[in-house]
């Protein structure tokens, strides 16, 4: 069968259910995606997932598989000093420890095959007034981000952005700061991933960000879940907003994403079946994906949004998702 998208997954996502009594193993996880139809790769999360195996073990398991690598995911677990910020820590060394531990999650991935590395910088940020030199932060984050980039201009590194938590405020909470930060960097291989609940819980319209970061920088990452707007649920894709999934998937396609459509979702929180929750996962977008394929096509949809008809194009894609009535 042939998929619309690359279909990729968050692997903790697969550490539900039966094991037998023991702790699996990133390749046990591995293992346990494949297993989805349609599912072509997983993230892994660095250092955590490239701890417990050998790159060459790793790669055997995702050749042996079919499994692809969509690229790694920053973790900054490792240094108990991270908690008060990664690149915005107020001390050097630990903001040298963060930039060191980037670049050899960059060296790992391209020991891996891939060349995209996606940095979501949950500790950096502030919870109090009269807490944070804003100013320092932001220019400590861009020097290191400058610095990260440059290890290899073939890597791409996408920022991917979060209003708020494990910290009250982040340095970089919505799409226009981060372009700004973008913009500061001032590197070719820079770009945003775009993760649909965070998108949702910093108040902006999905479509209208995707929009944002193609046109201003590069948009290097889909993450599909879905929420209520308040927190990261982490829900199944277009389970609460399918209209505003839909136009996503309608701009990707008038913006030429050719990317992966990466599942974020939290199964394992509720227990679910983390291997049918991601088939439904696939089977939804791929539904959408054809509708919003018909869409891109309607005149008359193209010439309701021109006028801004929101009457004539809510009839149209309501059509589309329920069938006339």
């Amino acid at each position: 069968m042939a998929y619309r998208y690359t279909y990729a997954a968050r692997l903790n996502s697969f550490r539900n259910g039966d094991w037998g009594g023991k702790k699996p193993t990133v390749i046990d996880l591995v293992e346990r995606a494949s297993k989805v139809p349609g599912l072509k790769a997983v993230d892994l999360n660095f250092p955590d997932h490239v701890q417990g195996a050998s790159v060459a073990d790793l790669r055997t398991c995702l050749t042996r598989t079919g499994i692809g690598l969509n690229g790694l995911a920053m973790r900054y677990y490792t240094e108990p000093g991270f908690k008060l910020g990664a690149f915005t820590h107020p001390d050097k060394a630990v903001r040298r420890a963060a930039i060191d531990l980037t670049k050899r999650g960059i060296d790992s991935l391209l020991e891996l095959g891939g060349n995209l590395m996606t940095l979501w910088m949950g500790n950096d940020g502030y919870d109090y007034s009269f807490q944070a030199d804003y100013d320092a932060q932001w220019s400590h984050t861009i020097a290191a981000m400058a610095e990260i980039a440059d290890h290899d201009s073939g890597v791409d590194i996408s920022i991917e952005y979060k209003p708020n938590e494990p910290r009250s405020f982040a340095l970089m909470p919505d799409v226009a700061t981060t372009l700004l930060a973008i913009k500061d960097i001032n590197r070719k291989n820079m770009g945003v991933t775009l993760d649909f609940a965070h998108v949702l819980y910093a108040g902006e319209m999905p479509a209208h960000a995707a929009a944002l970061a193609a046109r201003h920088s590069r948009l290097l990452g889909i993450h599909l879940n879905d929420g209520y707007g308040k927190r990261d649920d982490g829900l199944m894709a277009a389970a609460v907003h399918p209209v505003q999934t839909l136009e996503l998937l309608f701009a990707l396609k008038t913006l030429g994403y050719n990317g992966a459509i990466y599942f974020d979702t939290f199964p394992d929180i509720t227990n679910l079946d983390p291997v049918a929750e991601c088939a439904v996962n696939i089977t939804v977008v791929e539904r959408l994906a054809r509708i919003a394929d018909g869409l891109s096509g309607n005149d008359a949809l193209a010439q309701a949004i021109a006028r801004q008809d929101a009457v004539a194009s809510q009839a149209i894609v309501s059509a589309a998702l329920f069938g006339a009535a």
